[in-house]
């Protein structure tokens, strides 16, 4: 296994419970891989750098039956192609990128597996979709709509900060998420949303046993109706859920540059004060009212008071040389879980279907699940366990599918969703007439 990051640990515990192979837990911190094998007497902990250490990577997977990636996804291109070189499946959590799609040749040649998007989002969505899809087809229906919306989020009594949100990761990745554009068809018509117009319009959605909570689209749906067999349906979206409020700070960090990752040699050491000071060409004795002014932003608004909480006017050092890494430590400082607090997962996909002439039919597929005090989050069950039992099942040749993948297959799907249940991640599905 390379990574041994937060969501590691449910991964390494299921696969030493649950077969009987020997466990290497390889990644730049050793330290941390010994902690996660804990003294196992089938596992050990080895210190690699994918990029730098690549005839030790060759080794240690030219040795192994079965390669689980948890490194970040650039990485794992490289991984990918000494899996093919050595005949070694592989599996990760992170979304095909075209490097990665570029071996799908030479792994069929090679008849091997590179599984990817065996996570939650991506990973669950995926498979708790094509199940229901393919329960509607088989049984003679459509699907005339799919909707799938997604959010890792702060257990409602954990959520007690003014941005309702925290992480037990680096919050780079859900900032860098903000600069993305977003696509998806909606009643037959493609919708285009830039980058800069992503927060703009959310709205709200009523989750059952969870309340009201917010949606804005997530990247581009398009592909998914051809990867889901929709080609009949009209509407095909996919969107990110907060609590309510998160897209209009998210909105705001848009507007300020905050989301700029251009590196800037005298940042690290400025204050955040005078960095809006120079931005906006303000007197160095500026009250937060004209800061607040130039922000376009009330000084007693809620906005401007949860950056303020934040630190962000305050006299502290960017400590960064970016804005965007800045507001990353800012924000994990101050918006990380507490001992004891739970994360909560929400998923739930929302299927327009008809049955011959029969009137059209809503159906839902819903999963809402807490982390463990003390324990394990939510986040890293929900990541690391899909990984986990798809790697055991390659391990033990059940299995046949070659080339790069993604669990949309009935051979990856059924066994996963199976194995997810028994463990407590269950998907559960509910019907209504329209």
């Amino acid at each position: 296994m390379l990574g041994s990051g937060l969501v590691a640990r449910p991964l390494v515990q299921y696969l030493l419970e649950q077969t009987n192979a020997e466990l290497v837990v390889a990644g730049n911190d050793r330290q941390r891989a010994l902690e996660l094998i804990a003294d196992h007497p089938r596992a050990q902990a080895v210190e690699l750098d994918v990029e730098a250490d690549q005839p030790l990577l060759r080794q240690w997977v030219e040795r192994s039956g079965v390669v689980v990636s948890l490194l970040p996804y650039l990485h794992h291109p490289t991984v990918g192609r000494i899996c093919v070189e050595k005949g070694v499946s592989l599996v990760t959590t992170s979304y095909v990128s075209p490097a990665m799609q570029a071996l799908h040749d030479q792994a069929v040649a090679r008849g091997i597996l590179l599984l990817n998007e065996v996570g939650l989002d991506p990973g669950i969505d995926h498979m708790s979709a094509m199940k229901t899809i393919r329960a509607v087809q088989e049984q003679g229906g459509r699907v005339l709509g799919f909707e799938s919306f997604c959010g890792g989020l702060p257990a409602p009594e954990a959520a007690d900060n003014p941005f309702r949100y925290k992480f037990s990761w680096s919050p780079r990745g859900v900032l860098l998420a903000g600069r993305n554009p977003a696509r998806y068809l909606h009643q037959g018509r493609v919708v285009e949303i830039p980058s800069q117009a992503l927060f703009k319009n959310p709205w709200l959605k009523n989750v059952a046993g969870v309340g009201d909570l917010e949606v804005y689209p997530n990247r581009d749906a398009l592909p998914y109706q051809r990867l889901y067999g929709l080609e009949q349906a009209h509407t095909v979206f996919r969107a990110t859920l907060r609590y309510p409020g998160w897209c209009e700070m998210m909105a705001v960090f848009a507007a300020a540059g905050l989301l700029d990752d251009s590196f800037r040699q005298d940042l690290a050491e400025k204050s955040w004060r005078r960095v809006w000071i120079e931005k906006y060409g303000l007197a160095d004795d500026a009250p937060a009212s004209r800061i607040a002014s130039a922000l376009h932003l009330s000084p007693k608004e809620r906005i401007f008071l949860s950056l303020e909480w934040l630190g962000l006017f305050s006299a502290t050092p960017v400590g960064a040389h970016s804005l965007l890494d800045g507001l990353t430590s800012a924000m994990q400082r101050r918006m990380a879980y507490q001992p004891g607090e739970r994360d909560m997962v929400v998923l739930q996909h929302d299927f327009q279907v008809q049955f011959g002439g029969q009137p059209p039919r809503r159906t839902s597929a819903r999963l809402i699940d807490y982390g463990v005090p003390f324990g394990d989050s939510s986040m890293s069950r929900t990541v690391g366990l899909p990984a986990a039992v798809a790697a055991k099942w390659i391990w033990l040749q059940r299995i046949r599918l070659t080339g790069v993948r993604i669990p949309v297959e009935p051979e990856l799907y059924l066994p996963i969703l199976s194995e997810l249940h028994r463990m407590g991640i269950c998907i559960v599905e509910t019907n209504e007439s329209e």
